[in-house]
């Protein structure tokens, strides 16, 4: 008797709803033991092992993205590490949507100069630079990658180092099967125009660490601490004067000088994510052209 009501209590709970549904969240469609959701693919090569890696080249994800961020003051509502962070986030989400490529370790040292003043800045030369996107791209290429694509989250050394390195190395490995190209829309068109939108959407002017710094950084990471969120309230600098117009600034009154370009008061979450949505959709789009063309006989 004790047997056989054991076995009934056994058969009870394997039937109960809070555990034999709990796993197909309650509906009797999904099989009780639900296959777990499809991870994304590896896209990302310092998370990858190396047979992942030639797994992936084999199976045609043969373009890399190098992409470079930038340590840098960004006022004193966000950290300095901003172009990095967006920057693994953005070339990351590019790979997926391009289906394939794989993003390289995001380069955190871009063309700036360093100031005690405002103590977030760690830069580069052009010329460093330079010669760091040459080994790379090259690297890339021995490793097996048939397409590398330079881009950037941060304007030192754009247009001229990525486009220049690109077509020195272009010129070389194209007779080889191999491509160098510079996508340049993720940056300047990206930001050119969503500027322009929020113009025209009635919001004030501002640049550098300013509404879409703040903005795209409270999308990707508001919740990791990216952004000192009590902070952005009071994240106004310096006035920029109107767009096509010089700055001339009044010697009477005395400079805020904290890093912000005019004021980002009213960045948002909301409007981060606008901005990083134009960012991959604008690279995978040129991208794409871009390998094409070179398909094209």
């Amino acid at each position: 008797m004790r047997r056989l009501l054991a076995t009934l209590a056994v058969l009870a709970l394997s039937g109960a709803p809070g555990i034999a549904d709990a796993q197909s969240g309650g509906n009797p469609a999904v099989p009780k033991r639900a296959a777990a959701r499809a991870a994304p693919p590896l896209v990302e090569f310092e998370m990858m092992t190396w047979p992942e890696v030639k797994a992936a080249i084999d199976a045609g994800k043969t373009t890399a993205l190098v992409y470079t961020g930038g340590t840098e003051q960004r006022g004193p509502q966000n950290v300095n590490g901003g172009h990095n962070l967006m920057g693994r986030a953005t070339v990351k989400a590019i790979a997926l949507k391009l289906g394939n490529a794989i993003a390289l370790p995001v380069l955190p040292y871009t063309p700036n100069n360093a100031s005690a003043e405002l103590p977030g800045t760690i830069g580069l030369t052009p010329e460093i630079l330079a010669a760091v996107l040459e080994r790379v791209a090259e690297q890339s290429i021995a490793t097996g990658f048939k397409n590398v694509i330079l881009m950037g989250d941060h304007g030192g050394g754009q247009p001229n180092v990525y486009r220049d390195v690109a077509r020195k190395l272009d010129d070389q490995y194209a007779p080889q099967g191999s491509h160098v190209y510079y996508c340049d829309e993720v940056y300047t068109k990206a930001n050119g125009d969503f500027d322009a939108w929020l113009e025209a959407a009635g919001y004030p002017r501002s640049s550098h660490a300013g509404i879409p710094d703040t903005s795209e950084m409270l999308y990707l990471g508001g919740d990791a601490g990216w952004v000192r969120k009590d902070l952005v309230k009071t994240a106004m600098g310096d006035p920029l004067p109107p767009r096509g117009q010089r700055a001339q600034r009044d010697p009477s009154v005395p400079r805020i000088n904290n890093g912000i370009g005019g004021d980002g008061r009213r960045a948002s979450a909301e409007l981060g994510k606008r901005l990083f949505d134009m960012k991959v959709d604008y690279a995978v789009r040129q991208i794409t052209a871009l390998l094409q063309a070179s398909r094209t006989p």
